[in-house]
């Protein structure tokens, strides 16, 4: 099912709980209430008295894999909780101050708990630090709040690690004489996240392949057409490049089209599962992918609010780090199953799930240590 269809489906079952006019015009998305029990990880109440709350989940934009898969999460995790009703809203296209008024809105809608992932960490301090006098739970989700945002629950990934993990992947099929050059793209630059897994491939790569030249990284856009665009015109100015790399949603959609539209192969490494970038792993576009479990950060950002909104249990104090994976060709077809819907993914993710809300204390560190 497309985000659109999905969208559609789940706004016309809560058109009661839909969004104020406000948060409509800035592209908000539809809600949806749950009623029936977790297929892992539930709340242990009986579902006929299990406390109604409204929770959000607000992203950055309703027009990329990344930030659709962590509202899917969000999704799937109300679902299964009884009792959590939730709203959910992404502006059309990463728009920072379109997205600060669709978490304002939420405020008023959804004031048992928001879990909000934004590549604009600096436009929300305020509005962080102002739903929090309110005493309204905040979770950042992907993008930790920044300093006097006074949000102190951030459920993300480590992204060196995965930079790294995907950088000692790539090696693979770099020979340890290998010369020449790597270039490097970043959709958001300046947003930490994706330069700590730039920094990861980086690092572990160099170390090993010594002689190789590192060119940019060169803003290559976050949106679908600008992503493309900037891509088409570096390998044109790259066109001998030992490797492409980079660590968005779009680079290895926007490489696989542009191999097959000349016929000629690279070797790509990116992030994120978007669909058309499994595929191009299955067809020999791309080598490997990062997966950063968006989905599972959504789908623990929304059970620590409906356990804090329904149970009085506190929030995990610190960066919670769900865990992340790797994509290739030996498990591309797994992972393409995962993403045919929210119930494959809680199938795939359970055990992780199960383990994780048992525990969540063994998956926390300090914030400080977040990267």
């Amino acid at each position: 099912m497309s985000f659109g269809q999905k969208r559609a489906l789940l706004a016309s079952a809560a058109a009661a709980i839909v969004l104020a006019a406000t948060v409509s015009a800035c592209g908000s998305s539809g809600s949806s209430s749950s009623s029936t029990p977790a297929s892992s990880g539930a709340t242990s109440a009986p579902a006929q008295s299990a406390k109604k709350v409204n929770l959000a989940m607000i992203t950055a934009s309703s027009t990329q894999n990344a930030f659709i898969e962590m509202a899917d999460g969000a999704t799937a995790a109300a679902d299964g909780t009884p009792g959590v009703n939730l709203h959910e809203a992404a502006p059309n296209g990463v728009n920072g101050p379109a997205e600060v008024q669709l978490f304002q809105a939420a405020q008023q809608t959804s004031g048992d708990g928001i879990a909000t992932m934004t590549t604009t960490p600096d436009l929300f301090v305020r509005p962080f630090s102002q739903a929090v006098a309110k005493g309204i739970p905040v979770v950042a989700v992907d993008a930790i709040g920044l300093p006097g945002s006074n949000v102190n629950t951030f459920v993300g990934n480590s992204n060196t690690d995965l930079g790294k993990s995907l950088g000692r992947k790539m090696l693979e099929k770099i020979p340890a004489s290998a010369s020449g050059e790597v270039v490097l793209g970043n959709d958001i630059p300046g947003l930490p996240l994706l330069q700590q897994r730039l920094d990861g491939m980086k690092a572990v790569i160099s170390a090993a392949r010594p002689n190789l030249k590192f060119v940019g990284p060169f803003n290559v856009g976050a949106e679908p057409t600008d992503n493309y665009n900037h891509w088409n015109s570096l390998v044109k100015a790259h066109p001998g490049a030992l490797a492409y790399l980079a660590p968005g949603d779009q680079d290895a959609v926007s490489l696989a089209r542009i191999q097959k539209q000349t016929g000629k192969k690279y070797l790509v490494g990116a992030c994120d599962v978007d669909p058309a970038a499994l595929q191009a792993v299955q067809n020999g576009y791309v080598f490997a992918l990062g997966d950063p479990w968006h989905f599972l950060k959504g789908y623990m950002a929304i059970k620590f609010l409906a356990d804090k909104a329904q149970n009085g249990k506190d929030l995990p104090d610190g960066w919670f780090n769900p865990g992340s994976g790797i994509v290739d060709a030996q498990n591309v077809d797994q992972v393409v199953a995962r993403e045919k819907s929210n119930a494959a993914r809680v199938a795939f993710f359970k055990d992780t799930i199960d383990k994780e809300l048992a525990n969540p204390s063994a998956y926390i560190k300090p914030l400080k240590e977040a990267n």
